[in-house]
């Protein structure tokens, strides 16, 4: 098996002040868990210059939440990928649950955003997930195969090469439930099942992370599954002495 490097992503989500932003990177630059685990923060794009120049010569890298489809142009309110790149950002979130769920991304839309920001050098951590109607009714697997099969259809598998894919189960996201480190692995190794019928290469590489309620309690439990890579962090990434607990769980 490939030796994946594990990687911690900060969500901060819609969340944040200048002074916020200042505190949590001063908090996170001064403990980081060393360089067997990659850190990652997801700023909110008003933030992304501050948080630049706030991690420049820090290992900690850079992601944006979400980008536009489009190059540039007029598309009023959206922020391109060369936008992001000119900042610095090296990564960004492609179809959270809140982006499908809340603002009515499809599959479609999120195939088309992970393309484009592939091809034009920013990596994409792309989310997959089913809803809790979804697993009551014992289609988790079958959300998970559209989800990827329309990435896989736009993009192409060798697009996946250097992409990040995050797991997270919907009706664990800000609910305080989590997925068991068991339901967690079985999800997991589905998605590494269902890249391998393309490429092995390319499965056995891809890192997969887990989001959904991680604490500093249970983080460690989750990353110790086989085919857990680390976290996708949302409320904990916005407390430093949690955040940094996660990171070190992932060692």
């Amino acid at each position: 098996m490939t030796n994946r490097l594990p990687l911690v992503a900060a969500n901060w989500k819609m969340n944040g002040s200048r002074a916020s932003v200042k505190e949590l990177l001063d908090g996170f630059k001064q403990n980081l868990p060393g360089s067997d685990v990659e850190v990652l923060v997801c700023a909110p794009a008003i933030y992304i210059p501050l948080a630049a120049d706030e991690l420049a010569g820090s290992a900690i890298g850079l992601g944006a939440q979400t980008v536009s489809e489009y190059a540039a142009g007029a598309y009023t309110g959206e922020i391109s990928v060369d936008m992001l790149k000119e900042y610095g950002c090296r990564y960004v979130i492609i179809g959270h649950s809140e982006r499908r769920h809340v603002f009515g991304e499809a599959n479609g839309t999120v195939a088309n955003k992970f393309y484009f920001a592939q091809g034009n050098g920013l990596k994409a951590i792309l989310c997959l997930g089913e809803q809790l109607q979804e697993r009551e009714a014992g289609v988790t697997e079958q959300v998970l195969s559209e989800q990827l099969d329309a990435v896989i259809a736009k993009a192409g598998i060798a697009a996946f090469t250097d992409a990040v894919i995050a797991y997270e189960p919907v009706w664990a996201i800000g609910t305080g439930h989590t997925a068991t480190p068991e339901q967690a692995q079985e999800a997991h190794s589905f998605i590494r099942l269902q890249i391998a019928r393309h490429d092995d290469h390319i499965a056995d590489g891809i890192r997969i992370l887990y989001g959904g309620s991680v604490k500093a309690d249970n983080a460690a439990e989750l990353f110790s599954m086989a085919d857990v890579d680390g976290g996708l962090i949302g409320g904990a990434s916005l407390k430093v002495n949690d955040f940094l607990a996660i990171c070190q769980a992932a060692r």
